[in-house]
């Protein structure tokens, strides 16, 4: 079968769509399949496809904008009827029957002037050209449907066979809480049907895995409206799981020459308006008035780590040094955008600050690679890094800027470590290292950072004393290997389905003896297991044994242990091992060894 041409990609990586290609030279070819490329002009022509078998169904139907995002594509959209998750099946019905006409997809250009005088009756595509800049706008055409749009697109209707709409939501029209709420509805679409058959197996995958889910039916977090939304409460099995992460990433941060430190959660705005926060994150920050002063509850831990430094002379000698702190933040976050532990207003940081020379950048870079990879690797995760540069609304010179980027990116060069660019991604005060990690079922996630940043030494006067007496500023890293434990523990939820290892599992075993003779015994290994730090649990309700049984399993643990007459006589255990699906017994002393060595696992 030939291939088919669905557009070209130019000298400089752009693409271009066959509609717009005759006047230009020099255009590779990018063929009918699922290559990134292709994704994104097959994905963006069935977000018109889609809107185009709304518009005949609901011929009332105006829209807004219609992108392809990394989870597939939306559209949002104004329409006077309700449309749930049952009417999907309908609109897709609606695009294979255009589909089958083949449209031919159409594509010009006009003025803005002329746009507006187009759209003059529709506020939508008004809002829409007040977000663009050029004077000249393209629309794209297909059948009675026509919207504004850079592309590209398919040259027909036709080759788009492969898609699923995926669900139904609300969206504020432009992000902005404060105005209209639109409808949209995202889908997904792929240039074969075994690839769609795959992505569509691992989205019920992931519906399975959710943290939301698990973490409610293994009592690990909850939420509460009425306290306010992005809140998280940790539960007792929650708060042990995180317990133990934490412990695990304090023995590691020790043994690194990390020092354990603490700052407020809330210090006076001027502090933030010396930082450059107020000015650039402002709208991100929590403000309140105390004694006719303003003040900011901390989005960040970093003028805390400032202040600390400087509350005592420092010199070359003590650098690098480097403080670390499990620092509480808030940030507003917009309702729309709050998703359980993976999106909340307050969470903490696994936040640390290195001070150093500019000379000890790159040890000292590359020291916190070498944890990010031992911490990734003990969880299972694959990762990448991506270096973000110099974002639109930043402080300091340009100069400062290119020094502290090239740092980042002679680090990682010089050690032959892979890296990708984000254009303008960086923090407002200094580029970063990005860490993302892929999770069981192939999901990127941002977890980690790694920042350099000679602004806000600068802004607040932050100085060491010199080899040669002179007073110099140091070079701040800002580091999280974690990012957040919220986010981490989300993450890590979704990545073993609630099955996770031994060394921070918030229950580790559950013992169920057989009869109420059996219980005593049941509490003699929980106190054992107690003094090697292994949580348990006893099911000794009034319920039959195998229900008691089916409940433990439930609950995900590492171990259910059975007791009866035979292991309190001998003094052993009869045990069902969930993760080496095994059953096997084993004497106690032997199972509390097992326990201690899994135990040490854990260590990074």
């Amino acid at each position: 079968m030939d291939k088919i041409v669905i557009g070209y990609k130019d000298v400089n990586g752009n693409l271009i769509d066959t509609q717009s290609a005759n006047d230009i030279a020099g255009l590779s070819e990018v063929y009918y399949d699922n290559s990134p490329e292709a994704l994104e002009i097959i994905r963006h022509s069935t977000a018109h496809l889609m809107a185009q078998a709304i518009l005949e169904l609901y011929g009332n139907a105006q829209f807004f904008v219609g992108p392809v995002v990394d989870e597939g594509f939306y559209y949002d959209f104004r329409v006077d009827a309700k449309i749930g998750e049952e009417d999907l099946k309908i609109i897709e019905n609606k695009m294979k029957e255009i589909i089958k006409k083949k449209a031919k997809i159409e594509k010009y250009e006009i003025t803005k002037n002329e746009a507006l005088s187009k759209f003059a009756n529709d506020d939508l595509k008004l809002a829409v050209l007040s977000r663009i800049p050029d004077e000249r706008v393209s629309v794209y055409k297909q059948g009675d449907f026509e919207d504004l749009c850079r592309g590209p697109h398919v040259p027909t209707t036709g080759v788009l066979q492969n898609f699923k709409l995926t669900r139904v939501a609300g969206a504020y029209l432009g992000g902005d809480e404060k105005a209209e709420m639109l409808t949209r509805i995202y889908g997904i679409a792929f240039a074969d049907k075994d690839s769609l058959k795959a992505h569509l197996e691992m989205i019920e995958e992931a519906k399975k895995r959710d943290h939301r889910k698990l973490g409610s039916e293994l009592e690990l977090f909850m939420f509460n409206e009425e306290a306010g939304g992005g809140l998280p409460f940790w539960l007792p099995k929650g708060a042990r799981l995180r317990a133990k992460l934490e412990a695990i990433l304090h023995k590691a941060h020790r043994q690194r020459g990390y020092e354990p430190v603490r700052g407020p959660e809330i210090l006076n705005a001027n502090m933030w308006r010396t930082s450059g926060h107020y000015a650039c994150y402002g709208e991100n920050m929590y403000l309140t008035t105390i004694d006719e002063q303003e003040y900011g509850i901390k989005p960040m831990n970093c003028i805390g780590h400032i202040q600390i430094f400087k509350q005592s002379g420092k010199s070359y000698r003590d650098l690098p040094l480097k403080y670390y702190e499990y620092g509480v933040v808030h940030r507003h976050e917009k309702s729309g955008v709050l998703h359980g532990l993976l999106r909340v207003r307050e969470f903490t940081q696994d936040d640390a600050h290195i001070f150093c020379t500019p000379e000890q950048i790159k040890p000292v870079v590359l020291e916190v690679v070498e944890f990010v990879d031992s911490v990734m690797k003990k969880f299972g995760f694959d990762y990448t890094m991506e270096i973000s540069t110099k974002p639109e609304k930043a402080i300091g010179d340009d100069e400062v800027w290119d020094i502290a980027t090239n740092a980042l990116k002679e680090a990682l060069d010089e050690n032959s470590l892979p890296y990708g660019i984000d254009e303008g991604g960086g923090a407002f005060y200094g580029p970063k290292i990005d860490v993302k990690i892929t999770d069981a079922l192939g999901r990127k996630w941002q977890c980690g950072t790694i920042q350099v940043d000679f602004n806000l030494p600068q802004r607040f006067k932050v100085e060491y004393v010199a080899e040669d007496n002179s007073r110099k500023q140091p070079v701040m890293i800002h580091r999280a290997i974690l990012g957040s434990f919220e986010r981490f523990i989300a993450i890590l939820t979704e990545h073993f389905a609630g099955e996770f290892p031994l060394f921070i599992a918030p229950t580790q075993v559950i013992f169920v003896p057989i009869a109420e003779s059996h219980a005593a015994y049941a509490k003699e290994l929980q106190k054992a297991c107690m003094s090697i730090d292994i949580d348990s649990e006893i099911y000794d309700k009034n319920d039959s044994l195998n229900k008691r049984i089916r409940n433990a399993e439930k609950q995900r643990v590492p171990y259910v242990v059975i007791v009866g007459d035979e292991e309190v006589a001998s003094k052993s255990v009869a045990i069902r091992d969930r993760r080496a699906k095994e059953q096997y017994n084993l004497t106690k002393e032997e199972f509390m060894l097992q326990l201690s060595k899994q135990l040490q696992e854990g260590k990074i």
